[in-house]
């Protein structure tokens, strides 16, 4: 049982934590919460396919499918993070304005609404899909069916709590900062993503690591911790990263930030 709690507490925390920037990041402009509501339920079905072909996802590519699977979604995600903070940047203070004034939209089309779906999609997908990946490991060890499913249970419910916490704290954001602050989190989501995407290439030796490890800090802050599972889904926090993890996340930070600086002049 203890497992099964584990398991789906940290994959619906990591979903909660990037649909609750999501839906934080564009508070109160109209349409958005049914895509990004749209994106969650194909994810979620993406997911039961998953599960339903984990056997053959696994094994394809000589072992590595699990990990090249996550290496795409997890880019694909990056680079439409990165499309959504340029949109932010140069849309930010006319939507402030407009909210400020009547709570208008912004009209349809403007923003990437299909882009925010697809996001939404990806990390749920994702998410689902490594936990049903490891609670189907963690099957193979237990045999009581019931308290497995009642574990899930118990960490589905922890995870979209502290979702929803950490989302009320971010909607608390004043509204003339709340641009610039959902723009640095996203550019670091984006960040993070791209070098957990690389990671996974790694871990396949699809891509050289460069470095096998730069530094250890498990120490200071191991991955299993809570706060560690937060940092790793904002900022694709890594104990023991490697130098072609870092090199990614460095470069995706630098040429994502500079789109968003020139977007707003």
């Amino acid at each position: 049982m203890l497992s099964a709690l584990i398991i789906v507490f940290r994959e619906v925390l990591e979903m909660s934590i990037i649909l609750g920037l999501l839906f934080a990041a564009t508070k109160g402009v109209v349409g958005c919460k049914k895509w990004i509501i749209a994106g969650a339920g194909l994810g979620l079905l993406g997911a039961f396919m998953f599960a339903l072909f984990m056997e053959e996802v696994e094994n394809a590519m000589d072992g590595a499918g699990e990990f090249v699977f996550n290496a795409v979604v997890l880019g694909f995600a990056s680079v439409l993070l990165a499309w959504t903070v340029v949109w932010m940047s140069k849309h930010g203070r006319n939507m402030s304005q407009r909210l400020k004034q009547a709570g208008t939209s912004v009209a349809e089309g403007e923003l990437p609404m299909v882009s925010l779906m697809l996001v939404s999609l990806a990390a749920v997908m994702r998410e689902g899909g490594e936990a049903v990946f490891f609670l189907f490991g963690a099957a193979q060890m237990e045999d009581d069916a019931q308290a497995m499913l009642m574990g899930g249970m118990m960490g589905l419910a922890a995870g979209a709590t502290l979702g929803v916490v950490l989302y009320q704290g971010l909607i608390r954001i004043p509204m003339k900062h709340v641009f610039s602050v959902m723009g640095a989190l996203l550019i670091l989501l984006a960040a993070g993503m791209a070098s957990q995407a690389a990671s996974n290439l790694v871990l396949v030796d699809m891509i050289p690591p460069i470095i096998d490890t730069l530094w250890d800090s498990s120490f200071i802050l191991s991955d299993e911790s809570l706060m560690g599972e937060i940092l790793h889904v904002l900022m694709g926090y890594d104990s023991q990263p490697s130098g072609m993890q870092m090199m990614v996340f460095l470069l995706t930070l630098g040429i994502v930030t500079w789109l968003y600086k020139r977007a707003q002049h």
